[in-house]
């Protein structure tokens, strides 16, 4: 499937900004199985500085700087994506990656091996994912036995996050704690995934956060909107002997075609789309349009 992705995000500022310097990790990711076919980025005011480069979890990162006075930014990501899932790994396809329990997992990464060191630091406490509740081992613990297949804990896993939590827009921020969300079992995609990788963490195994987009289909009859979509997230979890493998607790479901990866990292703190520092005083307002469907 090839898709056309737009994410804008605008600010307005009450008295205007003099400096700012920006982040932003909104370029989708070249991969197996996603290919990158076209990408621009339209920043206004054009700014005055401006580099790309990779960051540590190999995410595509812009930083740019404007320094003029301005009352509005507005940013915009403009993205052809082919993604054919069929030609990335499939854990169906293993016996091996869906058998394996938690006994062996364990075994495995503490050998030293290359590309196990490499995925410890998802094993770790994060910015966003610290201080792991009791209340959040025990909901864990649930679903992942000593003797069970990883692959079927995880599964379990995402279908019990996806009955219990409500998607509430309203309740949470990007800044609240895991334990809250836990405990009032309400949120949105990022929360849902950050539970789950507390969780899968809390066991002692790795798993990070992913960024990016889910395509939403209108209502059967109705024209897609422009600007009705929203950026997405979900986890992603090693499995040894087989690699990584992608859960979507929001929809209940392990992405394929309709999922298009933008950044992998630790929590959602390693890959926000667009961060930055101002000069400026008075009232902010920000606004975020996204819109992904089939190019044409």
């Amino acid at each position: 499937m090839l898709y056309q992705v737009s994410h804008t995000t605008s600010y307005k500022y009450q008295y205007g900004v003099t400096f700012c310097h920006n982040i932003a990790t909104i370029k989708p990711k070249n991969m197996l199985g996603q290919t990158v076919v076209d990408y621009k980025l339209e920043i206004s005011p054009t700014p005055t500085e401006f580099s790309e480069k990779l960051d540590f979890f190999g995410n595509t990162v812009t930083r740019f700087s404007i320094q003029e006075h301005h009352k509005t930014l507005k940013v915009t990501a403009l993205s052809k994506i082919l993604r054919d899932s069929s030609l990335a790994p499939n854990i169906y396809e293993s016996e091996m990656g869906q058998q394996i329990n938690l006994i062996d997992a364990l075994a495995v990464l503490k050998t030293e091996k290359l590309h196990i060191i490499d995925v410890r630091q998802f094993m770790l406490e994060s910015i966003l994912i610290a201080n792991i509740s009791s209340e959040i081992r025990a909901y864990a613990e649930e679903s992942f036995k000593p003797n069970r297949s990883i692959f079927e804990a995880t599964y379990e896993l995402m279908e019990r996050i996806f009955n219990d939590f409500e998607f509430n827009p309203n309740v949470t921020n990007v800044a609240t704690p895991i334990h809250e969300v836990i405990t009032n079992k309400k949120g949105v995609c990022q929360d849902f995934a950050q539970i789950a990788i507390a969780c899968i963490r809390s066991v002692g195994l790795p798993a990070r956060y992913v960024s990016g987009y889910i395509e939403t289909l209108p209502p059967p009859g109705k024209e897609k909107l422009v600007g009705t979509d929203a950026s997405h997230a979900w986890f992603s979890i090693y499995i040894p002997t087989f690699g990584w493998v992608d859960f979507d607790p929001t929809n209940n479901q392990i992405p394929k075609d309709q999922h298009i990866i933008v950044a992998y990292g630790r929590d959602y703190y390693d890959v926000p789309p667009l961060k930055g520092v101002i000069y400026s005083s008075g009232e902010n307002k920000m606004k975020v349009a996204v819109d992904i469907r089939p190019a044409v």
